[in-house]
């Protein structure tokens, strides 16, 4: 098959999903055309130009840094239609009115390039009804591709074939979709509302349903259905203020619509509640008020019953947080065999959950696999209900059911089917998940793009490796283990909570440093969670502190800094393969690497001020010597320290791997990879590629600083700012070490310096904030409360 070459893609509506689907484009450096109608008044390209302006004003961000809003390129149906003839994929994301659609489809398919693949972007309506307002020459290709909302955030996106649609061509686009766009993507039937809508939102009326049976108010019903259940943190009825009652009540209608023959039709009414609230405009968070109403700092519930909102943030009984701590199979038992409301509420969202799938199955999806990963990537969950179900005890759990629908407790009185019942202990295995409509088990897609995922993200039952136990271990401590895929290049796993950076760690990654000098290619630091590393274990060195004082930590942060001048000028290249936060001591391993490898959601930076320290692990040295090579010979330094200083004594935090390039903790000849599962795969292809190439070290070397004279220049402008209450007497202290430390402390400008020399300047300052009553109180207020403290 001829590779799917991307060169542009064009985007027909620059609504709420159409112009954050082509921020989403840009952010992974594919070139878009974002069309819209012609405005009546002023330039004809008018609404596309207002869209794009402002995404850079939406939070959360959907562009990874504003400026990439230059490279969206404004269109209008009368003018430029033309373009589309240079436009490999065509998104249309217009209102979800088949009229509109079909008639866009009509102006727009005389200009579609012969080889392009046209996807609708719609959330339920019929694509082969769309498909037929398409030419005999286009069907094949054409498919639904569902995206959710925000793109640039949700994982998750539906491509839905319609009989005519070439397999040859959803392949290509299901590849693109995956490596280029990052996303995880599940194939889905022409069904109303496709997998994750149809069942989530069938969830959710069942959950609306269950709380008023069960009188709980909105908040405990979101407290118990967020984090402590394994689902997105906003809950319920956040999630529908989120997404916008409209939006709701619109796939609600989809439901109502198409599926009157459903045996649980009739739990598809549209709830009072949620028809008064929309009948009023309270549409949820983007007209401020809908099941929640922000109103200054308090956050008010409607009570439903009063008519009116009330103090929110009730909680769910303590009972029920022990229970949800238990394993599935203690946990449902507990939950369902409870007299407490809150439990038999939980008992019975659970159980309508697994019979409204297995009744389904069959018609909305080819295996319980896609059912379960639409559900985690679109809708938060940590385990799709076919794996709690599995991991609950499938029998046990199937015959609870049973006997609630034959009891009338059920939403719908339809029987489980037969295939629950046929002995089965789940429906995933090792083979692969149980497709009803096929009576059998099915593997995981075969597509060369799957070959890059070394250890895809899998569901519970199917067999998949553990990394951390995979591959041939090579060293392992209690913070790190050392192991190797192919024999070439050795990996480095931080294994610890949170990753937080310890002597073991430091050990682990220096031993790292001599076993693949000795054995290997290269070296890469990666560990398989959506985190890099949160920093120093600040916990972990209190007793040595409190034994010795400062002095005692200085030889831990002296070895340190050792490691990561072990890493930089290792014999072999050395990579961050970086996912997730890289905060602090995590942010400077990243700096110490020859090269990183992002995820495009990495978060990076040094943090320290935060708890009242500054980097200690050469992060400041890695500002000062990047400011001198970047700074013409004999120049002035302060202007190209300046954007390192402020990051570092501001703690700013990349919230992209593009931000976390101009913050300059990424560097232009890194690689920012789209999708979290091919980090590994591509480092490791980077440490074989520079060994190929001959690699060498950096040379070591002096290189000058700033001298005395820019600390000078530095603390006076801190001076206005402390003065005007921007930042806080201590800030200052700290802000005032980093300056000294980045400029070189009490020399002449230009002074050659090493970085030996910056880091005992680095180690020096850090010490004495140690020993601060300040930092103290901001270091014990994190350790406790797990918030910052100002002071």
């Amino acid at each position: 098959m001829s590779r799917f070459n991307v060169r542009k893609v064009a985007v027909l509506g620059a609504g709420v999903m159409g112009a954050q689907i082509a921020a989403h484009l840009v952010n992974v450096r594919v070139p878009v055309v974002l069309f819209d109608l012609p405005a009546k008044d002023g330039p004809k390209s008018g609404i596309a130009l207002k869209a794009i302006e402002n995404l850079k004003k939406l939070k959360p961000a959907p562009l990874g840094t504003p400026d990439l809003a230059t490279r969206i390129q404004p269109a209008n149906y009368e003018e430029h239609l033309a373009l589309l003839g240079e436009c490999d994929l065509v998104i249309e994301a217009i209102a979800e009115r088949m009229d509109w659609k079909l008639d866009l489809y009509t102006k727009i398919a005389p200009h579609v390039a012969s080889h392009a693949i046209v996807a609708s972007n719609t959330s339920g309506l019929s694509i082969r009804k769309l498909a037929e307002a398409l030419p005999a020459e286009i069907q094949p290709r054409f498919c639904g591709i569902h995206f959710f909302n925000p793109p640039r955030y949700m994982q998750l996106v539906e491509l839905i074939p319609t009989p005519t649609t070439d397999a040859g061509h959803l392949d290509q686009l299901e590849s693109f979709v995956t490596s280029t766009l990052g996303k995880g993507v599940v194939r889905a039937k022409d069904t109303p509302n496709f997998i994750a809508n149809r069942v989530g939102i069938a969830g959710m009326l069942a959950t609306i349903h269950e709380a008023q049976q069960f009188g709980l108010t909105y908040d405990v019903v979101d407290d118990l259905t967020g984090k402590k259940m394994g689902r997105a943190s906003s809950g319920t009825f956040r999630t529908a203020d989120v997404v916008g009652l409209d939006t709701m009540a619109h796939v609600i209608k989809t439901l109502q619509d198409n599926l009157a023959d459903d045996p649980f039709f009739p739990s598809y009414a549209t709830p009072p509640v949620l028809s008064g609230l929309i009948a009023q405009g309270a549409l949820g968070q983007k007209a401020g008020a809908g099941f929640y109403k922000k109103v200054g700092k308090d956050i008010l519930r409607l009570d439903p019953g009063k008519g009116e909102y009330v103090p929110a943030g009730a909680k769910a009984d303590p009972l029920i947080d022990r229970i949800l701590k238990k394993p599935a199979a203690e946990r449902l038992k507990l939950l369902r065999e409870s007299t407490n409301p809150q439990a038999q509420f939980l008992w019975a969202i659970l159980r309508d959950s697994f019979h409204y799938v297995a009744v389904h199955l069959a018609d909305i999806a080819q295996t319980a696999r896609e059912v379960d990963f639409a559900m985690r990537w679109g809708f938060g969950m940590k385990q799709g209900p076919f794996e709690l179900w599995q991991d609950a005890g499938w029998q046990q759990v199937a015959q609870w059911v049973k006997d609630d629908i034959e009891a009338g407790k059920a939403l719908c009185s339809a029987p489980l089917p037969a295939w629950v019942f046929d002995g089965r202990t789940g429906v995933h295995t090792p083979e692969g998940s149980w497709s009803a409509a096929e009576g059998r088990y099915i593997g995981r897609s075969a597509l060369p793009v799957y070959a890059r995922q070394h250890f895809p993200e899998s569901v519970l039952g199917s067999g998949a490796v553990d990394p951390l136990k995979s591959g041939t271990e090579v060293f392992r401590n209690d913070e790190v283990r050392l192991w190797t895929l192919d024999g070439e290049v050795l990996i480095a796993s931080i294994t610890c909570k949170m990753h937080l950076i310890g002597t073991g760690v430091i050990e682990g990654l220096a031993k790292a440093a001599d076993l693949a000098e000795a054995s290997y290619q290269g070296l890469v630091i990666w560990s398989p969670d959506e985190m890099f590393s949160a920093g120093a274990n600040l916990e972990s060195l209190l007793p040595v502190f409190m034994k010795s004082g400062a002095k005692g930590i200085a030889p831990v942060v002296k070895q340190l800094q050792d490691t990561m001048l072990r890493l930089r000028y290792a014999q072999v290249p050395v990579i961050a393969a970086m996912r997730g936060i890289a905060l602090g001591g995590g942010c400077e391993i990243g700096l110490a690497c020859d090269q990183r490898v992002a995820h495009m959601e990495t978060y990076v930076g040094l943090v320290e001020v935060g708890v009242g320290l500054l980097p200690g692990g050469g992060g400041l040295t890695y500002i000062a010597r990047r400011a001198a090579e970047r700074a013409p010979a004999g120049a002035d330094l302060l202007p190209f320290l300046k954007d390192g200083f402020q990051a570092a004594a501001m703690a700013t935090v990349g919230t992209s791997a593009l931000e976390s390039r101009q913050l300059g903790y990424l560097q232009d000849g890194d690689t920012i990879v789209a999708h979290k599962d091919e980090l590994l795969f591509v480092a490791i292809h980077q440490a074989k590629a520079a060994w190929a190439a001959g690699y060498r070290p950096p040379a070591k070397g002096l290189f000058p600083v700033a001298g005395r004279n820019a600390i000078a220049t530095i603390k006076a402008q801190l001076v206005g700012m402390r003065d005007g209450a921007f930042i806080t007497g201590h800030d200052f202290h700290i802000a005032s070490l980093i300056a000294e430390v980045v400029c070189g402390g009490d020399v002449d400008a230009g002074t050659l310096v090493s970085e030996e020399y910056l880091m005992t300047l680095e180690r020096q300052r850090f010490c004495s904030l140690l020993e601060h009553p300040k930092t103290q109180e901001r270091v014990m207020g994190l350790l406790q409360t797990g918030k910052p403290v100002r002071n």
